[in-house]
This record gives structure tokens, sequence and C-alpha cells, in this order.
């Protein structure tokens, strides 16, 4: 098991570096996921199962389809469009590829070493996860979901194209001229 837990550490440690140090955003998100997929082994070798699940399918789904879609909002154009066919390369697939089947190796030897047994284990049931997160840690989930929305609206204005309104052209706007902004 300690063998298990320092692998999946390396992977998400390496995936994570892979992650920060990418120019290209499509490559830092996937080695983003198989980061948050190495935290999840770790997660799940420490007998923190449910906080395994959680990460899988809150993190490595939800938040980043989040940062897909920005990426996705961000990249508008012709270069994009060409950027993305370099994107099915199978050779740019080839890094995040080989960690997650990693992490698949060793999670699957980790499920088939699995004893039955349960002792000292109990299960948390989502009423549970509901009540702690809405109550005492309520808060903590407001203002994590604030600081989500921010970097949203944060990236959008970053990366909108403001090439219309410096021209003097209408850009789809009533009045002909951007608000705030005398004609």
């Amino acid at each position: 098991m300690d063998a298990a837990f320092f692998a999946a550490s390396a992977i998400a440690l390496a995936a994570t570096v892979m992650a920060i140090t990418r120019t290209d955003a499509v490559h830092a998100l996937l080695y983003f996921i198989v980061s948050l997929l190495g935290v999840a082994v770790v997660f799940y070798t420490l007998g923190a199962s449910f906080a395994a699940v959680l990460e899988v399918i809150i993190y490595a789904g939800a938040i980043v389809v989040l940062f897909v879609f920005v990426v996705m909002m961000l990249n508008l154009g012709r270069e994009a469009a060409a950027r993305e066919r370099g994107w099915l390369r199978p050779a740019m697939w080839a890094g995040p590829s080989l960690l997650a089947l990693l992490l698949f190796v060793e999670i699957v030897a980790l499920l088939a070493a699995a004893a039955p047994s349960h002792a000292g284990i109990h299960a948390v049931e989502a009423r549970q996860v509901g009540a702690a997160l809405f109550g005492p840690y309520l808060l903590a989930v407001e203002l994590a979901s604030m600081l989500l929305l921010a970097g949203l609206v944060g990236a959008y204005h970053l990366g909108r194209d403001d090439r219309n309104d410096r021209d003097g052209r209408n850009s789809g706007r009533a009045g002909g001229h951007a608000p705030g902004r005398l004609p």
C-alpha cells in the first residue's frame, strides 16, 4: 500500500509540474486532469474512498469542464481552429496518456489486492456530506463558488476581443458605440 501511495504521489506531482509549465492551455488541462486523478488515488490509498470519488466527480469532472468551457470561449477564430487540429495528433496525448495508464494500473492493482475486511470503516452518506457542506462549512463553500465565478468573469474580460470597439465599428451594441463612451 505504501508503494502505491508513493507512486500515485509521484504521478500527481509530475503531472502538476507539467500542468504548470505548459504554455498551451489544453495541454495544461490534460496534465491537470491526470494530477487530480493522482490525488484521488492518493486519497484511496489513505482509506478515504469517498474523498477519492468526490475528487474525481467534482474536480476532475465539473471543474475541469468549466476550465475547458473557458478555454473554448476564449479561443475563437481561425488561428484557434488550426491549433485545435494540431492537438489531435497522437504525440500530444502521449504524456497524459502514459501517466493516466500508470494510475489505472495502480488502481486496478489496489482494488485486486484490497481485503474485503471493513474493520473500523464506516460509510459516509450523502446526507452527512450535505449537512456538513451547508452547515459549518457554508461560508467556505460560498467563498469557493464566488472565487470560481470571479475567475470566470476575469478570464472572459481578459480574453475578450475589443478590436471592434477600437476600430469604431458597432460590434453588435445598440447605438453604434460601446457603453460608457461618447459617440
